[in-house]
């Protein structure tokens, strides 16, 4: 009986896992979409896939690290990407 219950039970994470490995976006929820931007500063532009997390809408960076979107998600990703050292810049100059 016991080795039943676990042969089921490891059915059932392979599956899970399996499905989960396919889905394009990895992470708490489906994902929503896509936002792009370009520079302010004539730095190019970029597109990040967008998805629904634990606190509200996330977006993923280049290098795979998923962020919340502040407010806007477009506004996010500009600063955070695209226009960073000038973000930083301008927010050194304002204090």
């Amino acid at each position: 009986m016991t080795a039943r219950l676990l042969a089921i039970i490891a059915v059932g994470v392979t599956l899970g896992a399996s499905a989960e490995a396919r889905s394009p976006v990895r992470g708490q929820g489906p994902q929503a979409g896509s936002v792009s931007v370009c520079s302010r500063y004539g730095n190019g532009c970029y597109t990040a896939p967008v998805r629904h997390g634990r606190f509200g809408l996330e977006m993923r960076l280049k290098g795979g690290t998923w962020i919340d979107c502040k407010g806007s998600c477009k506004d996010t990703l500009r600063e955070e990407t695209v226009d960073f050292w000038d973000t930083q810049r301008e927010r050194s100059h304002r204090r």
